[in-house]
């Protein structure tokens, strides 16, 4: 029997599947499921239910992330070339033309949403493209490195406070625990094709307990509950003072989650700390940030939406076993 018409032979199919597929491990495609958490962390530490512009926030937040992911291996092709001769770039399933262009690209429609989402959110999306753009071309090879990645994680986490309701004061403290373990983990990478020494490891492993103690820990004098803004509805608990039994059961929880998510395989790459467990350290801090954004979001009595955060862990698991995030 021949084919139907219109159909593409097999090799064809065979052709488009491959260069899908070296797309998807140049854009890291499991590690964007980390970063619509990062909004919606932001929506919560205002108490406010996220809104159309959360959503314009989360896809500009995207689209900047994978501008960062092409242009990354675009300005380690040389590197890579050495080192990981396997990547998109070095093996020639991606052009270094089409990953430059995608990554300018990302970067337009990412500022072209934070637009539209308000004034506020441009002001923070554009210092945010702006970090990695300086990342990825100049810093990431030098000491300022981790921290502008860290920086990077935590303005991204403030463009949603920025766009749900404009301020981002009520957000700092969320960004800079969030922040403060993009650092860690950022810390770690650097060791991922050399053999290194136990310091990253055991420093991310301090960060873990220490992150993991702040978000379980019980303030002392819980500030009164103030209605969201622009008429919102509170989530959840009375019109005086929101009921946080279960959020605080539910940021336990997570929190939990987040340090047996990274301790085991940060402790392994501190007692070898040869590039494979090295990367297998990286995996699990990358994973973690689902379950770290999830309790962040709980944290701010925001069930719902650290729910919806947490469901993306298990997407990202899957996709992982297909695409490295590393």
């Amino acid at each position: 029997m021949g084919r139907r018409p219109g159909t593409p032979p097999p090799g064809a199919r065979a052709t488009r599947a491959h260069h899908l597929r070296a797309w998807a491990e140049l854009l890291r495609l499991p590690a964007l499921c980390t970063v619509p958490g990062d909004a919606l962390a932001g929506a919560a530490a205002l108490t406010a239910r996220p809104n159309r512009r959360t959503l314009l926030a989360i896809a500009s937040s995207l689209c900047l992330y994978e501008a960062g992911m092409a242009l990354n291996d675009w300005a380690d092709r040389t590197e890579d070339a050495a080192e990981r001769p396997h990547r998109p770039l070095p093996s020639g399933r991606v052009r270094p033309t089409a990953a430059f262009t995608a990554a300018c690209a990302f970067t337009a429609a990412g500022l072209a949403l934070a637009t539209r989402a308000g004034r506020p959110a441009l002001a923070v999306a554009a210092p945010l493209a702006a970090t990695v753009w300086s990342y990825d071309l100049a810093l990431k090879h030098t000491p300022l490195g981790p921290a502008a990645m860290a920086a990077a994680r935590g303005l991204d986490l403030l463009l949603g406070a920025a766009a749900t309701d404009g301020r981002i004061r009520p957000a700092l403290p969320s960004a800079a625990l969030l922040s403060s373990h993009t650092l860690a983990v950022t810390a770690v990478s650097r060791h991922e094709t050399r053999d290194g020494t136990p310091v990253a490891p055991l420093a991310a492993l301090a960060t873990t307990g220490a992150l993991t103690w702040l978000l379980t820990r019980r303030p002392r004098h819980r500030p009164p509950y103030s209605r969201p803004p622009h008429g919102l509805p509170p989530q959840q608990g009375s019109p005086g003072r929101p009921d946080t039994h279960l959020p605080a059961l539910l940021t336990t929880a997570l929190a939990t989650t987040y340090a047996t998510t990274t301790v085991r395989p940060y402790l392994h790459a501190a007692l070898n700390p040869s590039p494979p467990l090295t990367q297998r350290a990286v995996g699990a801090g990358i994973r973690a940030t689902i379950p770290l954004q999830a309790a962040l979001t709980a944290r701010s009595t925001a069930t719902a939406s650290a729910l919806l955060t947490a469901a993306l862990a298990p997407l990202a698991r899957t996709l992982a076993r297909r695409v490295s995030v590393t």
